[in-house]
C-alpha cells in the first residue's frame, strides 16, 4: 500500500512539473544575408511554377515574383527588417515571333505606302521616318511582331539624292517598333550561303548559326566600336525560303553568345513576408534644399543658408549657419515625411546630400528607416 501511495505522489509531482513549464517559442531575430540560389532552392517553389524545373527566371519581373516565395519557404523564421541579397540565373534571351513566315513578315513598300506618313511627299524614307511610318502601316501590332521591309532609303549626306534600295528588319518589342540588325547578302556569302541569302537545314546543329552571327557582329565596325559587355543584339536572318527568324545574342566581353546570365537583387522581410527590397536612394535636389529651408530643423540662419547655397555647412559649431548631426537628422526626417506619405514598415531610405566644410564641398549619405509610425536614423 505504501508503494502505491509513493507512486501516486511521484506521478503528481511529474504532472505538476509539466504544468509549470513555460511555452517557449523560437526567438524572432533579424539577419542580413547573401546567397546564390541552388537547384534545391528553385525546387522550393510549387511544381506548377516553371523555375522549379528550369532553375532560372525568364525576366527580372519573374525573379521579383518567385524569389520572395523561395525566401518565405527557406527562411520563414527571420524577423521583419531582415534583408537578403540574392544571386540568381536569368534564362537565355529568346524571341518567339508572332509570325515567322517569310510570306507574312516580308513586305515591299509601294508608292502609296510612303504617303501614309503625314506630311511626307517623297517616295523614300530615312530611318527615323520609317520608324514613324510603321504605326500607320501596322495599326494593331502584337508583341514580337516582325516586319522585314524593302524600301528606298534616303539619308541626307549618306546616300545619293535619289536614295538607295534597302531591306531592313523591324521588331515590335516591349510596346515599340525598333530597327534590329539584319544579316546582309555579303555576310551570307562569307559563309557559303550567298546563292539564296539564307541559312539551310544543316546550319541548325552545333550552334552554327549563332557562331556565324557572332563572327558577323565582331567584324562589323558599326557594332564592334561601341559594344559594351552585357549589350544585347536582336538579329534577323532568313532560314530557307519559308522563314524569317530573330535571335537574341548577348555580348560577354569577348563574343556574342546565347547564354544564361547571373543577376543580383535585394529583398526585405516586411509584415511577415519577403518582398523585393523597396530601398529608396534619394539624392537631394534643389527643391529639396529649398524645402528644408522652410522646416524647423537647425537655426533660422542655417536654414536660409542651405536654401540659398544648396549644401550644409558643417565647418565649425561656432558658425551661425552650422548644421549639427542632430539638425541634419531632423531636416532629413522632415523631408522624407513630406516626400513619402505612404512608406512601408522597415523600408530603408538612403539620403545623399552636399556638405560644405572649410571651403570644400563633398557628398555625404545618411540612412533612415520607417518604423511603422515615423522615420528614424538607422543605427
Amino acid at each position: 500500500m505504501k508503494k502505491i501511495y509513493s507512486l501516486i505522489a511521484f506521478i503528481a509531482v511529474v504532472l505538476t512539473a509539466c504544468q509549470k513549464q513555460p511555452n517557449i517559442s523560437p526567438a524572432t531575430y533579424t539577419k542580413a544575408m547573401s546567397l546564390t540560389l541552388a537547384q534545391a532552392d528553385y525546387k522550393l517553389l510549387d511544381t506548377s511554377k516553371y523555375p522549379s524545373k528550369s532553375y532560372n527566371f525568364k525576366s527580372i519581373a519573374d525573379a521579383n515574383t518567385y524569389i520572395p516565395q523561395i525566401l518565405n519557404a527557406k527562411e520563414p523564421q527571420l524577423g521583419n527588417g531582415s534583408t537578403a541579397i540574392v544571386t540568381f540565373t536569368l534564362a537565355p534571351l529568346s524571341i518567339v515571333l508572332a509570325d515567322s513566315t517569310n510570306a507574312n513578315t516580308a513586305y515591299t513598300l509601294t508608292k502609296d505606302d510612303y504617303t501614309l506618313l503625314p506630311g511626307n511627299k517623297f517616295t523614300d524614307f530615312s530611318t527615323a521616318q520609317i520608324l514613324s511610318w510603321l504605326p500607320y502601316k501596322y495599326t494593331s501590332p502584337v508583341a514580337n511582331q516582325l516586319a522585314v521591309l524593302s524600301y528606298t532609303y534616303f539619308e541626307s549626306g549618306a546616300t545619293p539624292s535619289s536614295g538607295v534600295p534597302a531591306t531592313d528588319a523591324f521588331l515590335y518589342l516591349n510596346g515599340a517598333w525598333q530597327k534590329i540588325y539584319r544579316v546582309s547578302a555579303a555576310q551570307y556569302a562569307s559563309v557559303g550561303r550567298g546563292n539564296n541569302n539564307w541559312f539551310i537545314a544543316s546550319d541548325l546543329g552545333n550552334n552554327t548559326i549563332p557562331s556565324y552571327i557572332n563572327t558577323f557582329l565582331k567584324a562589323d565596325p558599326l557594332v564592334s566600336t561601341t559594344v559594351k559587355k552585357g549589350d544585347v543584339k536582336y538579329v534577323n536572318y532568313r532560314y530557307l525560303t519559308t522563314y524569317q527568324k530573330v535571335i537574341a545574342l548577348t555580348y560577354d566581353g569577348a563574343n556574342w553568345v546565347i547564354n544564361a546570365t547571373q543577376s543580383t537583387a535585394s529583398f526585405l522581410k516586411n509584415n511577415g513576408a519577403w518582398i523585393p527590397d523597396p530601398t529608396v536612394y534619394l539624392t537631394l535636389s534643389s527643391a529639396d534644399y529649398t524645402f528644408i529651408g522652410t522646416t524647423t530643423a537647425g537655426t533660422a540662419a542655417a536654414r536660409a543658408n542651405v536654401a540659398q547655397y544648396k549644401d550644409f555647412n558643417i565647418s565649425a559649431s561656432t558658425d551661425a549657419t552650422y548644421w549639427s548631426d542632430t539638425d541634419l537628422n531632423n531636416a532629413f526626417i522632415a523631408l522624407l515625411a513630406n516626400k513619402y506619405t505612404s512608406p512601408i514598415k522597415d523600408q530603408i531610405f538612403n539620403v545623399t546630400y552636399a556638405v560644405y566644410k572649410f571651403g570644400a564641398i563633398s557628398n555625404a549619405t545618411k540612412t533612415f528607416t520607417y518604423n511603422g509610425s515615423a522615420f528614424v536614423i538607422k543605427s
